[in-house]
Order: structure tokens, then sequence, then C-alpha cells
């Protein structure tokens, strides 16, 4: 059986050596009856990512790279490497060496007893207090709607190839990788592990592309804004219906004091504010129908070294 690693490379100089070490090292002492390939996927590095993966490529006829034109965000390089991989099962795992190696024999019994995904998820992770609190609240804003995803969140996951197939055919933009890989359906096994620090380089995954994973999640495999939206719409009708009821008895009994100025700015203010954070939430969805409309590709790729 031969199996594929995908590794998707933005400014890992330095990783991807010891990445691919790693890898050779648990097929020559653990796996010796499976075969392997690296898949590299450069997303537009701007340091010395792309020269270490072909001087790897030099060494090892297994690694594979391919360079986008720019950079395209993690989600397009996992996808180009979904397309490109070719091994009997296929490993999604990070360039920065925060996925224990030392799973992989683990997830390949798994998938030889009969799982067709492997997924290991987070119970804990390295990283710092506020990095820990966003996905803490993050993956519990979405389990809301989608229970199946475990509580810390994946992308250390092994897929048979059948169930790398039916992902590949899945054509939308701004794809929410968790999502769509458990919406398959496939036979399901979990491993848990705690995320390890990055000891090598600096993390580019800074919070405005955490927002915007959050935000591509939220939206492409939840219904939950739209649902919350409505939620918010019928409360707050429910309020005002309460509150003209109370202004009608007022009126009644000729007791509708000046004083109302406060109140009546109030709930200006709330309304006014929650209805430009729905326009928002609209907005959001116009403008993916609109991605998805003008059917642009995920990415572009500039070479292949194969």
């Amino acid at each position: 059986m031969k199996i594929s690693f995908v590794v998707a490379v933005y400014h890992n100089e330095g990783a991807l050596t010891e990445t691919h070490k790693k890898i050779h090292t648990v097929f020559t002492e653990n796996l010796t009856q499976h075969d392997y390939e690296i898949v590299f996927i450069d997303d537009g590095s701007q340091d010395g990512s792309l020269q270490e993966a072909l001087d790897l490529r030099e060494q090892d006829e297994r690694v594979k790279v391919i360079t986008f034109t720019r950079n395209f965000g993690q989600m397009a390089a996992m996808l180009a490497g979904f397309e490109q991989a070719s091994g009997d099962a296929i490993i999604n795992i990070s360039a920065d060496l925060q996925d224990p190696v030392e799973l992989i024999p683990q997830m390949i019994e798994k998938w030889e007893d009969g799982a067709e995904t492997v997924i290991c998820y987070r119970t804990d992770r390295s990283d710092s207090f506020f990095s820990k609190l966003f996905s803490k609240l993050a993956y519990g804003i979405l389990r809301i709607s989608l229970p199946q995803i475990p509580p810390g969140g994946f992308d250390f996951v092994l897929m048979d190839r059948k169930v790398m197939n039916a992902f590949n055919e899945i054509d939308v933009r701004h794809r929410f990788f968790q999502g769509d890989l458990l919406w398959t359906g496939f036979r399901t096994s979990f491993i848990p592990y705690t995320r390890l620090r990055r000891t090598i380089g600096k993390s580019q995954y800074n919070f405005g592309k955490k927002l915007k994973n959050f935000m591509d999640a939220i939206i492409d495999a939840s219904y939950l804004p739209i649902r919350l939206i409505s939620l918010i719409g019928l409360i707050t009708s429910a309020l005002g219906l309460i509150y003209s009821g109370s202004i009608v008895y007022s009126w009644a009994i000729n007791d509708t004091p000046f004083q109302g100025w406060a109140p009546i700015m109030i709930a200006i203010l709330v309304v006014g504010g929650m209805i430009m954070v729905m326009l928002g939430i609209i907005g959001e969805y116009i403008w993916r129908i609109n991605e998805e409309v003008r059917k642009r590709p995920n990415y572009l790729i500039r070479n292949k070294y194969l």
C-alpha cells in the first residue's frame, strides 16, 4: 500500500527537512511493508521553503513539489495536494511539526482494520492562553450546529482513496475542511492527541486568518447565522409587541409622560445595531454567492515538480 502525505507549506523554512526525516524514519522502522510519497505545496512562501522542498526532492524521488503563483491560503494548498496525491490512503499533516508523526502507525492500523477516515483530534494544545481561548470559543459555537466535530477540531487526518475522491468532487469556494470531510459520512475512527508547540520558525496563522477560517466554517457548513437572525427577529418582534401593548394601555388611561426619551433611544440604538449586524451576515452570504457564480479557481499553479 502507498501512503501519500499532503503538506501545505507557507514560510516553513527549516521545518521541512525535519518533517521529511521523521516520516522517512517511521516508514523505515515501523511501516516497512508500505511505500510513501510526500507532496509539498508551496503557498507563495517568501523565505527559503521552496528551495528546501526542492532540495529534498533531489535527495528523495518520493517527494513531489507544487508551487502557487501567490499565497492562496492553507485550504487551497491542501486541495492542490489532495488532487495530486496518488496513494491508497492520504494523510494531511502540518509542516510545522506540531502534529505528532508517531501517531502515523496507529492511524494506518485503524485504516487497515476498516476505518475509512481516521481523525486525530486535539484535546489540548501547547499554545498561548489567547489561542486556546479563541479555539475553545470558536469550536463551542460551531458545535451548536455541527456537534459531530470534536471539541478541539482537527487537521491531522488519514483518508481512504474513496473518501479522497468523494472529497475532491465537492466544487465550492471557501471550503471548510472539517465540515466537508464529516459530511461525506464514511466510517470514521478518532484518535485524541495534544498538539505540540512549534519549535522551528514562527506561525503565520494569525488572528485574521483564524477569524476568516471561523467565518468560512460558520457560514459554509452551518445554518447557525441564519437561524440566529430569525431567532433575534422573533424575540425583538415579541418584545416590541409587548411594549406596544404597554404604550396603548398608558394612552388609554391618559398616562403617557414625556420621560420616555431614554427607553426610546435605547430601543433605537439596540435595534439599529442588530439590524446592522444582520445585514453584515447577509452580506457575507451574498458575497459567497457572488464568488460561486464567478467560478474562479481556488488556486493557480506556477510549477509542478513530480
